[in-house]
């Protein structure tokens, strides 16, 4: 690995630390953006190794592929028979194989056992004993050409993973790189939480004051998505209840609410409908909302008063739906000492039944990152400052511990 890769390698998550990715090219524009890819891959931890076809040389050079992922590009099979080499059966083979972006042509060639390119060639070798994913890229009456749509059902049947396309201005473009790295890290992550089912809430709700205005605070649901995005990769099935105009999330099962009411009406059907081993209400719930709403938009230019009325507690609702489910509640307090905000995690626990409570100042709110206590019937660990996503590993670590 060269020294400008290794500036960059880890830097965001060790989540692909140790694996080993063939990233295969075949020739089409979106090539362009498989430099940005690479070095996002390498980010998370991972060794990339790049595998062009002739027609993706005319697009993008290798001289770029080698620079964004300090190796060697192959760029065609020769006497040392690069595809065993890095997709053969043998201790040092790739971990993943991912081709991006994937033409119809290399769609078809791969469906059908074809392999006259360095791209296709790699695949057929890994096709046996390596995960394989594609991620498509072309003009989108081109994918919905019924023999391209059986090819993609095809290799869907033979354990293929296809990431996107995402529909626009008439094209079936590839994925955005962060939704492709998403699903790399989710196929190789360690699977610890398979088999359980979880339900995570993020981000700020809405009262509403008339049709335009609300009451609302200034969460993120950065925490919430961490969660759940966390819990989803380690193979647990994840359902997100997100309220509008909190931070996106590449969760698959999402339900997007406003108000508490939505909020506590989804939990509740979901609740009701299922099973669930953990809940995890990370979502900063507005503790009050207005008695009476207009319901027309108030004119401006004058004074109001709003009459509040307090809101229902949603973590009071969990237990009673589902005794027996793991409950986690974030408590989020201003001006208190680590001991106090002990105390107020405790009652928590004590009114809703809360197995962990996670509990920190407001000054996190919108931010990167948090720093905790994790209060449990029995014990307090204060956690230093660390990133969301970081806290995320941690807690589910804890969760696990717990549940066990």
């Amino acid at each position: 690995m060269l020294h400008h890769v290794k500036l960059i390698h880890a830097t965001k998550s060790r989540k692909l630390v140790g694996k080993k990715i063939i990233l295969a090219i075949p020739g089409s524009i979106a090539a362009v953006e498989c430099v940005k890819l690479a070095r996002e891959l390498i980010r998370h931890g991972a060794e990339v190794h790049a595998v062009m076809s002739e027609s993706a040389r005319k697009i993008l050079h290798p001289y770029a592929m080698e620079f964004a992922t300090g190796n060697p590009v192959v760029t065609e099979i020769t006497g040392f028979i690069e595809h065993v080499e890095l997709a053969g059966e043998h201790r040092n083979k790739a971990d993943l194989v991912l081709v991006c972006p994937a033409t119809a042509n290399t769609i078809g060639k791969i469906a059908c056992g074809i392999d006259d390119t360095p791209v296709t060639t790699v695949v057929t070798t890994a096709f046996a004993h390596t995960p394989i994913m594609i991620a498509p890229a072309m003009h989108s009456s081109m994918y919905e050409h019924p023999i391209v749509r059986e090819n993609i059902e095809k290799l869907k049947g033979l354990g293929v993973d296809f990431i996107g396309p995402r529909f626009d201005e008439g094209k079936a473009k590839v994925a955005q790189i962060d939704e492709i790295v998403y699903h790399v890290i989710k196929k190789l992550h360690k699977k610890d939480l398979i088999g359980k089912r979880v339900l995570v809430t993020a981000g700020a709700t809405r009262e509403y004051i008339d049709p335009i205005r609300y009451i609302t605070n200034a969460s993120s649901g950065k925490m919430g998505v961490a969660m759940a995005e966390e819990a989803e990769l380690r193979g647990a099935e994840v359902t997100l209840i997100r309220t509008k105009g909190s931070i996106p999330s590449l969760v698959e099962n999402q339900i997007e609410v406003e108000s508490v009411e939505e909020m506590l009406g989804a939990i509740e059907n979901e609740l009701n409908a299922k099973r669930y081993d953990a809940v995890v209400l990370a979502a900063a719930v507005s503790d009050f909302g207005v008695k009476e709403k207009a319901s027309a938009k108030i004119k401006s230019g004058k004074s109001i008063t709003l009459e509040l009325e307090p809101t229902p507690k949603i973590i009071d609702r969990v237990k009673k739906l589902q005794p027996g489910v793991f409950l986690v509640g974030f408590k989020a307090e201003t001006g208190l000492s680590a001991g106090e905000l002990v105390n107020a995690a405790r009652k928590q626990m004590e009114r809703a039944g809360s197995d962990l409570v996670v509990t920190n100042s407001l000054q996190a709110f919108g931010s990167d990152e948090n720093e905790v206590i994790l209060v449990t019937r029995d014990s307090t660990k204060r956690l230093p400052r660390m990133s969301k996503r970081e806290l995320a590993e941690m807690l589910w670590d804890e969760i696990l511990s717990l549940l066990k």
